[in-house]
């Protein structure tokens, strides 16, 4: 029998697309296991959001292919389709499919001898699910090579999603995560994301809900009424909003459409309007034309915010897009500014966590951390951590947080 191994770089909309290939790989008779574990080939779902991406995608490949020389050694996603010619190069790489060519998969498998025998036993279910909702990006950023790899974006149809919605609840799945690229783009014959994700909830019963990441102009009061609607612990009050600059010149060159006064409005109208809601971020250092001033507007913008985190990263030119040809920010100034904004991400952190501390949350537990430690994820993303030899894994129990961890809390249960 055919073992295939996946790994996931990247976003969870990657994670979504890898969830499904295992799913078609079991489905036409593949068995699918860890990337830890012997198989007949390794297939990397890989990213390409920055240089950073990149590098890791060829340090996996080029890994997989020493310790494993008898497997095919395979990439897809988003690298692939953007430079597949630089994957294929790689020594020990024998088969490179783009977004384009993923559907295909299995037929390109069994084209390099890797047959199933329809004898796999299904993926090992986890307690979290994702179910991707549309792909592609019509937004114009000017660092991003998201669009011209993922193409304009679509929508699937709102009988899909609930179908799949409903089809991981039976298998006993505890949340499902709604992903794609800018997923409040949403719309699909008059429904957009709200009009979706009320038909979800009304028809399953899945027990926790989760988007992921949001535009400030998504914010509606019509979505965010939803979180009061949807009955107490459904929908997780979790806003991701990428931020990427707290100055106005460095969005408008990013081609951003919001400014900070209309960015601090939306996280104003979530927490008015879903009460305890946790809003993280991602923000970008390092864009052409970021000055000193700039930068330090951002600094203070993200602590005037009260973020629960911020994901810090450098600004990584990407082949085609617009801001490549601009005059580049010097890497050790970049590097600079990285360090002092990580070092606003660890306090802001601290500062969320340490709020946290007390309170009665329901955590979804998952799996074990270490030996006797059960990690779980509270609704508002927070990661807790409890000492106990409880069968627990796919159960939503509830919990204190009680003190600080590396990764998260000490909860004790109740």
């Amino acid at each position: 029998m055919a073992r295939i191994a996946l790994h996931t770089h990247g976003c969870k909309l990657n994670q979504a697309e890898t969830e499904s290939l295992a799913r078609q790989l079991w489905a036409g008779g593949y068995q699918v296991v860890s990337p830890t574990q012997p198989a007949d080939a390794y297939l990397l779902n890989t990213c390409t959001v920055t240089a950073t991406s990149d590098a890791k995608a060829r340090r996996y490949l080029r890994r997989a292919a020493r310790m494993h020389p008898e497997a095919l050694i395979a990439a897809t996603g988003c690298y692939a389709q953007s430079r597949p010619g630089e994957l294929a190069r790689l020594p020990g790489v024998g088969l490179v499919a783009g977004q384009e060519a993923r559907p295909h998969l299995l037929e390109l498998l069994r084209e390099r001898g890797l047959r199933p025998d329809g004898g796999a036993s299904p993926p090992p279910l986890r307690t979290r699910a994702l179910v991707k909702i549309q792909d592609g990006c019509s937004m114009d950023c000017r660092y991003c090579i998201v669009p011209s790899v993922r193409g304009k974006g679509r929508s699937r149809p709102p009988s899909e999603v609930v179908a799949e919605v409903a089809h991981r609840e039976a298998e006993g799945y505890r949340e499902v995560v709604l992903t794609g690229t800018h997923i409040g783009s949403y719309r699909w014959d008059g429904t957009d994301l709200a009009g979706l994700l009320g038909r979800v909830l009304a028809a399953t019963a899945v027990p926790r809900l989760r988007l992921t990441s949001l535009q400030p102009a998504d914010l509606t009061p019509r979505l965010l009424s939803l979180w009061r609607s949807a009955g107490e612990g459904r929908l997780c009050p979790h806003l991701h909003l990428p931020l990427q600059s707290g100055s106005i010149p460095v969005l408008e060159g990013m081609g951003r459409p919001y400014t900070p006064t209309t960015f601090r409005r939306a996280v104003d109208l979530a927490r008015e309007m879903v009460p305890g809601v946790t809003i993280t971020t991602d923000v970008m250092v390092g864009f052409p034309g970021e000055g000193e001033a700039e930068f330090e507007e951002s600094l203070r913008f993200c602590g005037e915010v009260g973020f629960a985190r911020l994901h810090v990263f450098p600004y990584s030119p990407r082949p085609g897009t617009p801001a490549a040809s601009l005059p580049q920010v010097d890497s050790l100034t970049v590097a600079r500014r990285t360090r002092s904004l990580l070092s606003e991400a660890a306090t802001a952190t601290r500062r969320f966590e340490h709020s946290q501390v007390g309170k009665v949350v329901p955590v979804l537990w998952e799996k074990e951390a270490a030996s006797g430690v059960l990690s779980g994820l509270a609704p508002g993303y927070l990661r807790a951590f409890v000492r106990t030899s409880r069968p627990l894994s796919g159960v939503i129990a509830p919990a204190r947080l009680e003190a600080p961890a590396p990764k998260g809390l000490w909860a004790r249960l109740l």
